[in-house]
């Protein structure tokens, strides 16, 4: 037997491709994948299976059942770890903060107040190289900790620091 040839590998993805995903879709969620895979697996033989479609069936099948094993695999990792958030940091005996809930509470900040936040104070990195790194002016930079400290101090019920009616 020969290898599959191009001409071969389009007339049978043109005549049964279709039935090959509508097949995988009942076990995947990536039926194309599957079959594309199916088809590449196809080229690598060194010579053409004897019943060519049933083993394209076959392949298809059991790409499809280790494709909806894996999504159920991290479906069930991603779930794990959502749920299993641990501190950003760890908490020092004396601590009046909770390190848990000082987590969650940074993880309800906006993005770049999260960020400069982490670099400034875990970090130590000073507001210009903050702003170099987000590509952010200084000033914007500030702002950015200056509010988020806030909201954390809000959040976390801690000194709130009063402010004049004049600063912004």
């Amino acid at each position: 037997m020969s290898t599959a040839s191009p001409e071969l590998l389009g007339r049978l993805l043109d005549k049964h491709g279709p039935a090959l995903v509508l097949y995988a879709q009942q076990r995947c969620q990536t039926p194309e994948d599957v079959v594309q895979e199916a088809f590449l697996l196809l080229m690598r033989q060194p010579s053409l299976p004897e019943n060519l479609v049933g083993w394209l069936y076959r392949v298809v099948r059991n790409a499809a059942i280790s494709a909806s094993r894996s999504a159920g695999r991290r479906a069930r990792r991603e779930a794990t770890a959502a749920h299993a958030v641990e501190p950003w940091f760890e908490p020092r005996e004396g601590d009046r903060l909770d390190a848990a809930a000082a987590t969650r509470a940074l993880e309800h900040l906006p993005a770049e107040q999260r960020e400069t936040i982490v670099a400034r104070l875990w970090g130590g990195l000073p507001f210009d190289q903050i702003a170099e790194l987000t590509g952010s002016p200084k000033s914007t930079v500030h702002r950015w900790y200056e509010r988020g400290l806030a909201a954390l101090r809000e959040r976390l019920e801690i000194c709130p620091e009063k402010r004049s009616s004049s600063r912004t």
